[in-house]
């Protein structure tokens, strides 16, 4: 598994930032309440530290997740992982159903859906533009399922960079966490550009 200078973390956390702070602008446009996202936490793993990480943090149940596969100069997958709870939180602050109304279910899958592509093309486009490397993006899915069919262990050897993003909307006294992680196949190139960045 690839290990991480202070340096390269540091102009991760930054790319992480900047892409999570355009995402932040776009959601607010959305709705008449302002979301501040911001992250706490950034961390290369393994799949099997991943899993164990998540299943403390967010419990066995299972979670609302957006998937976006990304290629180009460095490829892999990307995901958005909501806790049921932000999930529900966050579908009724955008679309303004109740969390208790039997049309929040409906509208959860388009969107977060729309929310995942916002925040996983918010991070992504701003590490391609600033990193000066060109990315190609699938078409964003939906799944509700658990960590472990979500973190398959299959290649445990691989990198990958979990960023746990907390939503904020104050005046709601709505907070939550978003888990982003990159499942990053050639995570060496990324490392070698930063280098270069």
């Amino acid at each position: 598994m690839v290990s991480l200078t202070d340096e390269q973390l540091d102009i991760l956390t930054e790319l992480i930032n900047v892409g999570i702070g355009q995402a932040a602008k776009m959601l607010n446009e959305m709705i008449e309440f302002r979301i501040r996202l911001q992250v706490p936490l950034l961390e290369v793993l393994s799949g099997v530290e991943l899993q164990e990480i998540l299943s403390q943090r967010l419990g066995i149940e299972p979670l609302s997740s957006v998937q976006l596969d990304f290629s180009g100069s460095f490829a892999g997958t990307a995901q958005l992982v909501f806790p049921t709870e932000s999930a529900a939180s966050l579908v009724s602050v955008l679309t303004g159903e109740e969390v208790e109304s039997p049309d929040l279910d409906t509208l959860k899958i388009g969107t977060l859906t729309e929310v995942g592509n916002i925040v996983i093309n918010g991070v992504m486009g701003s590490m391609s533009n600033m990193l000066d490397q060109p990315m190609h993006y699938a078409v964003p899915t939906y799944t509700e399922e658990d960590i472990e069919h979500l973190v398959p262990m299959r290649e445990p050897e691989n990198s990958v960079l979990l960023a746990q993003a907390r939503f904020d909307v104050e005046e709601l006294q709505l907070k939550g966490d978003i888990i982003l992680f990159f499942k990053v196949g050639s995570f060496q190139d990324l490392l070698t550009v930063i280098e270069n960045f």
